[in-house]
């Protein structure tokens, strides 16, 4: 079996760039937070952080236990989604970039000559040159196997910057000394499964047949996981997008009532264009709200949902907010919110959608103005213009960057 799949894995990305950028940060342990606040934690850590055992999702106060001369900044999502693109392009001068698979994830097809190892090794060694070129201080390692899920595996076997070959031969020898948990897809929750069914190492789990696996997911994912095992690359039918939604974690000054409900609306716009410039309308809108308790610090959890005709319209997704949000007593005086959320479900595509005959269709003037309203914030920069309901929390919802959407410069 041949060599397809090149895997390009940057290595603590949102520190690194910080590191590119802030000379002073060079050579120091870094951590990179969503907001300046001790309740918060860290999204990323530069691997001098790393030594000290802190990593992705460490509170900050563990993280001073961990490492006094830790150094926190605040995440700046935009920066690190262009240099995204930049590092594409980079790769893409190398070898055609497959598929983007996150922000600081990429698969590249081998072909032809390409598959042979030496080849394939030349290739890897010039991505990283091409790359410190550029960007001295951004390293990546690569992982070169059969199939995008042993190319992934062979990316985390030799951090920081490595490169690692699994060919058809090394399987499964060269995954045996592995734990369990370091596979994509093998969670917490997967492993406890697995346990269940007497899994309890990768040995057993290559020993496992198809039935077996079918069983453990309860589904046919548990087969393509035999498959992408065994360096066979699984097919997938690509499904359409069922939700889409934001959530955010309220900075302490937005921690009340009217801080929470102006977030929700930030988020609730922004959502919406998303929607608009996929082409989808939402038949569904449901909002959450996570609480702590002012005294006790139990926490508690907000969750109200309801159904609509089919729209993209930001007014009539405010007005359906604004009701979900009326309904009972939402806010109590001792519960401190801390996190909200919105989220748009049952999608379709606006231009197939069928009118109901005895629904109001959307009038042209709303059209227009949802489409001002885009192409002016487009054009002259986010908040140029907005619905009031999201005024005190303009800057508060920036730009996130989930781990399989990469949002645009």
């Amino acid at each position: 079996m041949s060599l397809n799949a090149l895997y390009v894995d940057f290595n603590s990305y949102f520190a690194s760039v910080e590191q590119q950028l802030r000379p002073e940060l060079r050579g120091k342990p870094v951590g990179v937070l969503p907001l300046m606040a001790e309740s918060t934690c860290c999204i990323a850590a530069s691997y001098e952080a790393k030594a000290f055992g802190v990593k992705t999702g460490t509170g900050v106060r563990d993280a001073r236990k961990m490492c006094p001369d830790m150094i926190f900044v605040e995440a700046r999502p935009p920066l690190y989604v262009q240099y995204h693109h930049k590092l594409i392009e980079i790769v893409e001068s190398c070898t055609h970039v497959e598929r983007v698979l996150s922000i600081d994830e990429m698969v590249c097809k081998l072909t032809g000559s390409q598959q042979d190892k030496h080849n394939a090794l030349q290739l890897a060694a010039k991505i990283k040159r091409e790359i410190n070129k550029q960007f001295e201080f951004i390293h990546c390692s690569i992982g070169i196997a059969p199939n995008t899920f042993l190319a992934k595996t062979a990316s985390n076997m030799q951090k920081p910057n490595g490169c690692v070959v699994i060919e058809n031969n090394d399987i499964p020898a060269k995954l045996l000394t592995l734990k369990l948990g370091v596979l994509n897809g093998i969670g917490k929750q997967m492993q406890a499964r697995l346990m269940r069914y007497g899994i309890d190492s990768i040995e057993k789990l290559y020993a496992a047949n198809r039935q077996q696996l079918h069983a453990v997911w309860g589904s046919v994912e548990g087969e393509r996981y035999y498959d992408k095992l065994r360096g066979i690359e699984p097919y997938y039918v690509k499904n359409a997008r069922s939700s889409l939604g934001h959530s955010h974690v309220l900075p302490p000054e937005l921690r009340n009532i009217e801080g929470a409900k102006a977030v929700l609306h930030r988020l609730l716009q922004k959502a919406a264009t998303r929607m608009r410039s996929y082409g989808l309308l939402t038949t569904h809108i449901s909002v959450k709200i996570k609480f702590r308790h002012t005294k006790t610090k139990e926490i508690a959890r907000f969750y109200k949902e309801s159904s609509m005709t089919a729209t993209n319209d930001s007014l009539k997704l405010t007005s359906a907010l604004e009701t979900l949000l009326d309904k009972g007593d939402t806010f109590h005086t001792e519960l401190e919110p801390i996190a909200v959320g919105v989220n748009f479900g049952h999608l379709s595509n606006a231009h197939q959608y069928v009118d109901d005959l005895f629904t109001e269709k959307p009038s042209i003037i709303e059209k227009k103005l949802n489409n001002a309203l885009d192409v002016l914030n487009l054009k002259y920069g986010k908040n140029t213009i907005y619905l009031g309901g999201a005024h005190n929390a303009l800057y508060a919802s920036q730009i996130k960057i989930a781990f399989n959407y990469v949002p645009d410069v």
